[in-house]
Formats: C-alpha cells, sequence, structure tokens
C-alpha cells in the first residue's frame, strides 16, 4: 500500500477514536467521577426489660444515647406484652467503635434504670432488610418503687378482703367496687400524676381470666340441668336405705356422697342440692341436723379439693399454672381420700351423742315414704344427663393432651345437654347461672391486677422467698400454712387470687420447686383450709344460711367448735403428705 494512503487510513482511524470519546473539558473532571457516599454505622439493638422476679414488664420506654447524646430512633420505643424491644438506631460512620452507647429504660411505679453502656465489642449481621448492620442485645432489669399507686391497691386489697369477713356487704358488691375505685383513680388522679396510676382499662379486661368464668357458668348449666331429674334426691333416699336406720352408717354415706359429687359438681350446688333432703331426714329420725349437715359440709370441701371442678380456687390455680384435670387426680385424690377418711372417724366421734338419740320407730316404713317422695323424675333426662357429664368429665382428662382449655370441654358438654335435653334457655340463665358469683370473680381478678400491677404482690413474693431463704421444705410449709389460716377468716376465693402470682415466682426460683409442688400447698391449704370456719368457704355460708331457715342457725364459734380442729389434722395430714410424697 503508498505511503499516502496508509497515513490517509491513520488519520480517518484517529478521527473515529475522538468522536467516539470526546475529551472532557477542564473544570468538569471533578464532576465526572461521583464521591463515594459514606454509609452511617447501622446497631440494630434487642432485650428485655424484666423485673426483680424475672417476669416481663410490659409498656416499658426505652431511650438510646450516644457518647451523652439522646439518638431518636424515629418512634417512641415500648416493650412488647413480654417485656420485649427491638430498635435500629442509625449511628455516625465509624461511631461504634469509639462511641458510648447507652440504654435507659423507665416506667411509672418502677425506678429508673439508669443509663446502661452496651458492650464496646458488638457482633456484625444482616438486618431483616438484608442490609450489613451490628447486632446487640441488652436486657435490663427494674426495681419496684413505692408509690401512692402502691398504696392505694393495698388499702383497696385490705378493705375488700375487710368488707367480705365482716360481712358489711355482699361479696360481690365489695369486689364490684373495688375495681370500679382503681379505675376511677387510675384515669382521673393517673390521668395528671402517674404516681396515682394503678391500672388501665384494657389491663383490666385482660386480668379476667375467662377460662374461669366460662368453666363455672357451663358446669352451673350441666347441674341445673341434673336438678331437673331429681337424682340428687334419689341419691340420699339410697343412703338412707343402704343405711337401713343406722345413724352412723348414713352420716358416712352422706359424707362419702357428698365429697365425690362435690368432686365432679360445684361444692356449693351439691350442698344446695343435698341440704333439704338431710333436713327431712333429720326430723323423720328425730337427729340434730347439725349433726348430718356439718360433716357433710366439711366432706364437700374436701371432697372438691381432689379435682380441677371441685371447687373454685382449683379452677383458678387449674387456669393460671395450666394445669390439668389429670394433674390435680394423680396428686390431690389420694391424700383427700385420707383426710376423708379420717374425718369421717372425727365427726362420729364428735357427734356420738347426738347420733345416740336419733329415734327411727318403722324403718320399712320411712324407707317406702323416701322412695315415694324421693325419686327419679325424668329417666330420659336423667340419661342424657349423666351421657354429656360423662363425656364432659372424659374431654377434661385428656384436655391437657389436646391443649384445649378445661372451660371448652365444659362448654361443649353443657351446649349440647341444653340441645338434646330442649331445657328453656333463657330459663337457664335467668335461674341457674349464679351470676353474682361470676361478676365477683371478674371484678375481683381487675383488684388483684391492680395490687400485681403496683408492685403489691411482687413485696410479698420477695417477702417469702426472704423468709424461706430458698429452702423448698420452708416454701412449702409457709405456703400451706399460711394459705389454710388465711382462707379460714376470708374467703378463699379472693386469697387464692392473690396468691397465685406469688407462687408462680416462687416456682421459678426457688430450687425443687418446678415440679409444682407448691401450686398443690396453695391448693391444699385454700381449699381444705376454708372448713376452718364458717366464712372460710362458700358452701359454709350456704350450709348456714339453709340451716337457719330451717330453725338450726350455726353460730360462728359454733362452727369453729366442730370444724377447726379436723381442719388442722387435714392440714397436717397434708404437710406430710407433701413433705414425703410430692418432694
Amino acid at each position: 500500500m503508498p505511503g499516502k494512503t496508509r497515513a490517509l487510513l491513520l488519520i480517518l482511524a484517529l478521527a473515529l477514536i475522538i468522536l467516539a470519546f470526546p475529551p472532557v473539558p477542564a473544570g468538569m473532571a471533578a464532576q465526572a467521577v461521583p464521591a463515594p457516599q459514606v454509609k452511617p454505622d447501622c446497631l440494630a439493638l434487642s432485650g428485655m426489660v424484666v423485673n426483680s422476679q424475672g417476669k416481663g414488664v410490659k409498656e416499658a420506654r426505652v431511650e438510646f444515647f450516644v457518647d451523652g447524646e439522646r439518638i431518636d430512633p424515629g418512634h417512641e420505643v415500648t416493650t412488647s406484652k413480654e417485656g420485649k424491644y427491638a430498635v435500629e438506631l442509625r449511628l455516625p460512620a465509624g461511631s461504634l467503635n469509639r462511641a458510648k452507647v447507652e440504654v435507659l429504660v423507665s416506667k411509672p411505679a418502677f425506678h429508673e434504670s439508669g443509663r446502661i453502656p452496651l458492650p464496646r465489642v458488638v457482633e456484625a449481621g444482616v438486618d431483616a432488610k438484608g442490609e450489613f448492620c451490628y447486632l446487640a442485645h441488652q436486657n435490663v432489669t427494674l426495681t419496684r418503687a413505692i408509690n401512692a399507686a402502691f398504696w392505694i391497691a393495698a388499702a383497696i386489697l385490705l378493705l375488700i378482703y375487710a368488707l367480705i369477713a365482716l360481712e358489711v356487704m355482699h361479696r360481690t358488691l365489695a369486689a364490684l367496687l373495688g375495681g370500679a375505685v382503681i379505675l376511677l383513680i387510675s384515669y382521673t388522679a393517673g390521668t395528671f400524676s402517674t404516681d396515682y396510676f394503678i391500672l388501665s382499662y384494657e389491663d383490666a379486661i385482660a386480668a379476667i381470666d375467662m377460662n374461669v368464668i366460662f368453666l363455672l357458668m357451663a358446669m352451673m348449666m350441666i347441674v341445673g340441668v341434673m336438678k331437673k331429674t331429681g337424682v340428687f334426691q334419689w341419691m340420699a333416699f339410697k343412703a338412707y336405705q343402704t343405711a337401713r336406720g343406722n345413724v352412723i352408717a348414713l352420716s358416712c354415706i352422706l359424707m362419702v356422697i357428698t365429697a365425690v359429687s362435690s368432686a365432679f359438681l360445684d361444692n356449693v350446688t351439691t350442698m344446695l342440692l343435698i341440704i333439704p333432703v338431710t333436713l327431712e331426714i333429720a326430723r323423720t329420725i328425730k337427729v340434730n341436723p347439725l349433726a348430718l349437715l356439718m360433716p357433710e359440709v366439711f366432706a364437700s370441701n374436701v371432697g372438691g379439693t381432689a379435682t380441677l371442678i371441685g371447687d373454685p380456687p382449683n379452677i383458678m390455680i387449674g387456669s393460671y399454672a395450666k394445669l390439668s384435670f389429670m394433674d390435680f387426680a394423680s396428686n390431690l385424690t389420694l391424700i383427700c381420700a385420707i383426710c376423708l377418711v379420717v374425718t369421717l372417724f372425727y365427726m362420729i366421734w364428735w357427734y356420738r351423742k347426738d347420733y345416740a338419740k336419733a329415734r327411727v320407730d318403722d324403718i320399712k316404713a320411712m324407707i317406702e315414704r323416701l322412695r315415694e317422695e324421693y325419686k327419679i323424675t325424668d329417666g330420659k333426662l336423667l340419661a342424657q344427663s349423666l351421657t354429656l357429664l360423662g363425656i364432659t368429665i372424659f374431654l377434661f382428662v385428656i384436655h391437657g393432651a389436646l391443649h384445649m382449655e378445661p372451660s371448652v370441654a365444659a362448654l361443649i358438654g353443657a351446649s349440647v345437654l341444653l340441645v338434646v335435653s330442649r331445657v328453656n334457655i333463657v330459663e337457664m340463665l335467668e335461674h341457674e347461672i349464679e351470676w353474682p358469683t361470676l361478676i365477683f370473680f371478674m371484678f375481683l381478678f381487675v383488684v388483684v391486677a391492680g395490687a400485681e400491677e403496683t408492685g403489691l404482690i411482687q413485696v410479698i413474693a420477695d417477702w417469702v422467698k426472704n423468709v424461706s431463704q430458698g429452702s423448698l421444705v420452708v416454701a412449702i410449709i409457709m405456703v400451706l400454712w399460711v394459705s389454710a389460716i388465711a382462707s379460714a377468716f376470708i374467703d378463699n376465693i379472693p386469697f387464692t387470687a392473690t396468691m397465685l402470682p406469688i407462687v408462680a415466682y416462687l416456682t421459678q426460683v426457688i430450687p425443687g420447686a418446678q415440679e409444682g409442688v407448691l401450686w398443690w400447698s396453695l391448693a391444699l391449704g385454700a381449699c381444705l383450709g376454708g372448713n376452718g370456719t364458717l366464712i372460710g368457704a362458700s358452701a359454709n355460708v350456704v350450709t348456714a344460711g339453709m340451716a337457719e331457715r330451717a330453725g338450726h342457725p350455726i353460730s360462728f364459734v359454733g362452727y369453729m367448735k366442730v370444724a377447726f380442729i379436723p381442719m388442722v389434722i387435714t392440714i397436717f395430714l397434708a404437710m406430710a403428705w407433701l413433705l414425703v410424697v410430692e418432694i
């Protein structure tokens, strides 16, 4: 190729290169290459805020500081219902290697945590958005502050106890008043100062254990249908027929029937059904009715202790601690049977003179009269009731394996029984459901929640822990005897409600208590201790009222003379059982 041709091609090639890549004008070179962006340090921080018992503190406010300056995460950070918090903080680039990061937690009724520094060494990872982030975890323990709300909640709880024990007003009204006052103070004085805020309306609603309410309501409906069959009066007649005029044997049989019935039905309902028949039999054989009624009411409380559904304190304990029907039956049935046998002998000895005065002139005629008067009035309805009751009890037995609340089993049994029996549901709701009792439970839960929220329950729990010094044996004895003595002089239902969070805490912190022995201490103490005085259990009050209307009043002192010593004996038996068998 000639030299001129090669030169021309070279010039054309250079021209094409210049056109494709024009030179950058002076002054624009700095804009052509963007400066690298410096990303801020990302810190994903999470943790748990707990009280001194290790229980999560909800709605606590969490703040963050870097080198003393408060960092705004863009929204208020508060703990969840379980006491957990999580947040992502954007800090100046490179600050995590040199800055001091601190956490501060605060909540009314608690002392402020103070600024708690995070560890300087943090772990690197990827956050939920897939971005590179440092990870850190910081738990915080808050201690209770004794403020005005604490003393108000304590005063309301003690006032309710006093009103119930002294019978100044109906226990339902006392609980209703207490719950209403707590909410009133929280939303009046508590609005202007957090020191007076006791309990929010949302927390009050959440505190009501609907498992307990539905279980009681469903069992009331089942018993209400069964009452229409005459089966309970028929059982009393069969007791007399079996005893054949032997008053001692009659008393023992009536006690056993009452105890077994109370294990599967509410003991108050059992006494309501069996008292009228007992009074009739006592008049016929000319024996002091109290010689039969007192052993029966004692047996009702002993029998009710054996199962989850037998006594309201057990229903509350089972629901709170997530204990099954079989847990109660396997741990309490045998000791309750032993207590019942010992009680039989004691009552026979105590009323031996009254039994000796009994006069049965014509046993056969008496049996025939009772046969006609106390017979099954509706066999079909009885068959339906027993079938559904059996299914309900079976569901109680297996509810733990099904992870089903006991109230679900009771509601299924009650609703199906109402359908197949065609009983008037409106009549059932109006006359068979003890609405005052259910309302009492609901507002009692609110009052106890107020005491727990302000720290009163925690103070009592810490005191018990300190006195027991971590000893399981001492804790068992304390819970059992304190429950028994307290339940003897105040209604065992509010006492049990107060003790639930205390025993839950002790079960966590005392070595060896994790198997649940302290729950059995509370159940035995509250239920058996209720036998000690006239006001110790609802069944006692009901029995006294019906006996008084029949012309046989039971005084407070008169009741104690009969029942307090055997109550103490059964508590000693329970203590031996817990220390020897349950540990």
